[in-house]
């Protein structure tokens, strides 16, 4: 019991040091856990023999995250992802794993060895990825989204895999890899001797047994998430304990996992499965909330166990090598997934997404370098290399996502159009530069007034789409200046900056109050910062994205919880007015150099300005009080 607290004391105080300090350098938090475990393992020795036994334990949090990933997921569009699974998933797997076959029969390695060789290293690492493109927000860009087409895809090749691995086995002695990480010769038989048996399903059964038994477990998880989920929950309600919800959710993972093991399937595989089937449940958010705790702290346990299981004194007697090997891993599969990035149509940023979030090789190479050591596939001194460079090529992954970052901020989706400009031969009193949610009303409003807008948009399926539905619109981008002195800016009565880019809407309107001191400027701005960079760029009207929806929300909380309708209108109008009041006195000692949290002075102005609201509003109330009484 000591040594257990002990333990989990090492491995919690290496994470809270060193994830928040790697989060503060922008290097994110996979990176700050493959530290700790650096730390607490191979460089203070604080954490032994018991990592490998922790590292299976914390793999579950893999099996969560995709369960989650599911809840995200209706069957619709995982049917719609159907041809990036097939096709730009089995190809990845396939491609890289026949150039890493063929640079290991190169190197000397025989034929069987080098297939799973190929085939351990075209993985890559479901854990960090995810948890990265989370973390960053890119989940749902056009890289972040075929990412996680091909890391289900290898999910699910992992499966036949493992029923490969067996016919590849050679009649030599191999070395066997030992639960320390140490190597230890053994032929396959005697390997075998001793290892308890897993309990099966289908063990022992023929083919056709086999295909039938599997099918009728995930009927069984199907129908059990359609039919059974929904009368569980409610039982469980009736004992009115929070924690029986969090029981019940890492039941419904753990045994789905469970009956996956029970017939040779993946537990990630089928906790993904579990996640889409309940993906239109109600109790969707209740399971997301209960088990997302789980998951990061099993992740990073993961992380951790990865970090202290490097084999530093095996690395520094051949790191030259190991270090060239890792990376020429990364490149090989970054050139197939940039090549196939092109092939599927993906541009700019989400090309570079995909290319270096996927070019590292995964956990599931750890387990199958070791199974192939057990099955007699790979001799034991290049599978101790081999797991090296897999961790290693881990290990480099946070700074290709940090490579991705400066790529992003070097470069531009809209630079260079695809598209030609076209040629603006029409003229109005109205300026509309972006098209997109903000733009769209706008323009509608104004046209159905009837004036007269140029609209101009630097994407052509929007133009497009505005176009089917009969309203014209300029492809082009609205900071060019040729393109705006086309659309009439010298003799235009209003420019709309509706653009989604913060830092080009600034840009836009300091160059058109350049050219026009006397124009009308209206703003669309992200938020309060934003606001202050459109004030002092020029902006007349400036409209924060979320403010307006707000406002009438908070009016109408106002009246149902107590305010007439009159009351809750004007308070709202109280504070619409107070609003623009504050943004002009706040612009005044905003500091673009400083945050806001660090600026004692624009503090200070807020504090003094909410409390004038308070009195306003109440004030406002109380006089609307007396008159009704």
């Amino acid at each position: 019991m000591d040594s257990f607290l002990y333990q989990a004391s090492i491995y919690l105080a290496a994470a809270v040091i060193a994830v928040p300090i790697a989060a503060r350098l922008g290097l994110g938090s996979v990176l700050g856990y493959l530290a700790a475990g650096i730390v607490i393992g191979p460089v203070l020795h604080l954490v032994g023999s018991e990592m490998e036994e922790l590292r299976h334990f914390a793999e579950f949090g893999v099996v969560m995250m995709l369960f989650l990933i599911g809840l995200e997921l209706e069957p619709r569009a995982l049917w719609n992802m159907r041809h990036k699974l097939i096709g730009l998933g089995g190809l990845q797997v396939v491609l890289s794993t026949l150039v890493i076959m063929a640079a290991a029969i190169a190197a000397g390695q025989p034929f069987a060895t080098a297939v799973a060789i190929g085939l351990a290293l075209s993985l890559s690492s479901t854990a960090i990825v995810l948890q990265t493109l989370s973390e960053k927000g890119l989940m749902q860009t056009g890289g972040g989204r075929s990412a996680f087409s091909v890391l289900l895809t290898q999910d699910i090749a992992v499966i036949p895999i493992l029923a490969l691995l067996p016919l590849l086995a050679v009649n030599e002695i191999y070395g066997a890899i030992n639960d320390d990480g140490s190597i230890s010769l053994a032929i396959h038989e005697a390997a075998a001797e001793g290892h308890g048996h897993a309990v099966s399903l289908v063990e022992g059964l023929p083919g056709w047994a086999v295909t039938l038994v599997t099918i009728g477990v995930i009927g069984l998880v199907i129908l059990a998430g359609i039919y059974l989920t929904r009368p569980v929950f409610r039982f469980i309600h009736v004992a009115g304990l929070r924690e029986m919800y969090t029981a019940l959710a890492l039941l419904i993972v753990v045994g789905i996992s469970f009956l996956m093991t029970l017939v040779g399937l993946s537990p990630a595989l089928g906790a993904f499965l579990a996640g889409v089937v309940l993906a239109n449940s109600e109790f969707r958010h209740e399971l997301e909330s209960d088990l997302e705790p789980f998951k990061g702290l099993l992740l990073g346990l993961f992380f951790i166990t990865v970090g202290a299981g490097i084999n530093f004194t095996a690395f520094f007697a051949d790191a030259a090598d190991l270090i060239g090997l890792a990376v020429l891993v990364i490149l090989v599969k970054g050139i197939v997934l940039y090549l196939l990035g092109r092939a599927f149509k993906l541009k700019g940023r989400d090309r570079w997404l995909f290319t270096l979030s996927l070019a590292q090789a995964g956990e599931f190479g750890f387990v199958l370098i070791s199974f192939s050591t057990q099955q007699n596939v790979i001799p034991g001194d290049v599978a101790e290399k081999l797991l090296l460079i897999v961790a290693l090529t881990m290990l480099i992954t946070p700074l290709l996502f940090i490579l991705y970052e400066l790529i992003s901020r070097r470069m531009s989706d809209v630079a260079g159009p695809k598209y030609k400009p076209d040629e603006i031969d029409e003229e109005g009193p109205v300026i509309i530069a972006g098209i997109g949610r903000f733009g769209q009303i706008v323009n509608r409003l104004v046209q159905a007034s009837g004036f007269k807008t140029i609209v101009l948009d630097h994407d052509m399926q929007t133009i497009q789409l505005m176009r089917r539905f009969g309203f014209k619109g300029f492809l082009g981008d609205p900071t060019r200046p040729e393109l705006l002195r086309a659309a009439g800016l010298q003799k235009a009565r209003v420019l709309v900056v509706a653009m989604d880019d913060k830092d080009k809407a600034t840009m836009l309107v300091a160059y058109a109050r350049r050219q026009r001191p006397d124009l009308h400027i209206v703003a669309r701005a992200y938020d309060r910062p934003h606001v202050f960079e459109l004030y002092k760029a020029g902006a007349n009207d400036i409209v924060r994205e979320m403010f307006d929806s707000s406002l009438r929300a908070g009016r109408y909380v106002l009246e149902n919880i107590g305010l007439s309708e009159y009351e809750a209108s004007e308070a709202a109008q109280t504070f619409y007015a107070h609003d623009r009041v504050t943004v002009r006195q706040l612009a005044e000692v905003w500091d673009p150099n400083i945050p806001a949290s660090e600026n004692a002075a624009y503090i200070a102005k807020a504090k003094e300005l909410e409390k004038e609201l308070e009195a306003a509003l109440l004030n406002r109330v109380y006089e609307n009080g007396r008159k009704s009484a």
